[in-house]
């Protein structure tokens, strides 16, 4: 080993003194030392490694459409049309169901949620005609049941999902109605009249019970030669069936009943049968005039069992009756439709004899009102007789006339009062 100088050896020493008490000696090091080298040149960042590319996602879900096109027919002028409805319905599968299927060859993994699917296509049960206003005229529909053909559907539905196709074939098959659009063509049914009447002004329980009396005359068939009575298709009147009470007349005043606001679906039918020219069998006027009716000689009373509409079908087909009601416009319509057999019927104006006045009205006790108050609750009518005749001309057949009269008392109107009201005494 060489010896050092004693310099050196003097300096080392010193160094080692500073850097004990951790104090730098840079400077007398670098005195010392051989001259600093050139720091190297920095070395460039190294280049990161390219990321993996991220595994593309596994779907969660497939869907497939289920969808089917099956004629819905409808009567357009006499005639016959069998248009195509096109419906489609989702199934949706996860990935697992999707792959258990494909694994196994069959849908046994997904019976739960295919028969889901089917029971929706299978609620669609048949209905029998009905006639609607579409385009100005008249279009008789029924509605076909449909039932799903499981075994060709399944099949489509299995290559489906053992491939990617996004929709699938459903197989339907069609149960036509009792009645059904066919058959009418075949019966040759068509419009025969309709009626109208307003019930502008109606209080709630009134627009309740016409509610539910169309609704029970909605759909309604008439047997060729067969008689149709209004009290017989109502049935009892009362809140266990759907009825409200309100007002009906009752000797000079008025009293609550159930069904009050009924006899505005009979006037409404029989407007439709008398226009028709059906034979009326029964029919009874009001005891007077009651506003919501116009005017008069066409309006029918019924109060069973001893008041009742009736009429007869000789048109030697069966008649359908339909009832339709606008709450927004307070308008009430029932059309029949039947056999035309040519006959034409018209209606002449009321005559009008035997006009009275209206006395002064009548007062009931209303016990929510304050002393003093008052609110009307029917209008007052004068007293008069009506007629209308109406002429029924069948080709190759004789003419017939027939006059409807109707006699009306004077009525004075209702008032509703307070407790107390000297105003009624």
């Amino acid at each position: 080993m060489p010896r050092l100088p004693l310099r050196s050896l003097r300096f080392a020493a010193l160094s080692l003194t500073l850097l004990g008490l951790g104090v730098a000696a840079t400077a007398p090091l670098r005195a010392a030392s051989a001259p600093a080298a050139t720091p190297a040149a920095t070395a460039p960042p190294a280049t990161p490694r390219p990321a993996d590319p991220a595994p593309l996602p596994t779907p969660a879900s497939r869907t497939v459409a289920l969808r089917w096109s099956v004629p819905e027919p409808r009567l357009v002028g006499g005639a016959v049309e069998r248009p195509l409805l096109h419906r489609e319905l989702p199934l949706t599968l996860t990935a697992t169901q999707v792959a258990q299927v494909r694994a196994a060859g069959t849908l046994e993994p997904i019976r739960a949620e295919l028969g889901r699917v089917y029971a929706a296509v299978e609620g669609r049960t048949p209905r029998d005609l009905r006639f609607v206003r579409r385009g100005g005229r008249w279009v008789g529909e029924a509605r076909t049941g449909w039932t799903v053909d499981r075994a060709a559907s399944g099949a489509a539905l299995l290559a489906a999902l053992r491939g990617d196709a996004a929709a699938s074939p459903l197989t339907v098959t069609l149960q036509a109605p009792a009645r059904s659009v066919r058959w009418a063509a075949q019966e040759k049914l068509q419009h025969l009249g309709s009626g109208e009447s307003g019930f502008a002004g109606s209080p709630d329980f009134r627009v309740h019970n016409i509610r539910v009396g169309a609704a029970r005359v909605h759909g309604a068939w008439v047997a060729a030669g067969r008689g149709f009575s209004f009290n017989a298709l109502i049935g009892p009147i009362s809140a266990a069936t759907g009825f409200r009470p309100g007002y009906v007349v009752t000797g000079n005043t008025l009293s609550t009943e159930d069904g009050g606001g009924l006899c505005q679906v009979s006037t409404t039918v029989f407007r439709a049968a008398f226009r028709a020219g059906l034979p009326i069998t029964e029919r009874h006027a009001h005891s007077y005039q009651v506003a919501y009716y116009g005017d008069p000689g066409l309006d029918a009373a019924v109060y069973a069992p001893a008041k009742d509409l009736r009429w007869r079908n000789d048109t030697g087909g069966p008649v359908l009756v339909q009832a339709a009601w606008d709450v927004k416009k307070e308008a009430l319509t029932v059309s029949l439709f039947g056999r035309a057999d040519g006959r034409t019927v018209s209606i002449g104006k009321a005559v009008v004899t035997r006009r009275r006045p209206a006395p002064e009205p009548s007062f009931v006790v209303d016990r929510e009102l304050e002393a003093g108050g008052a609110r009307r609750i029917d209008m007052p009518a004068a007293g008069l007789r009506a007629a209308v005749t109406r002429t029924v001309t069948v080709p190759g057949g004789p003419t017939r006339r027939d006059t409807v009269t109707s006699t009306y008392r004077a009525w004075g109107g209702v008032f509703a009062v307070a407790p107390g009201d000297e105003r009624l005494r």
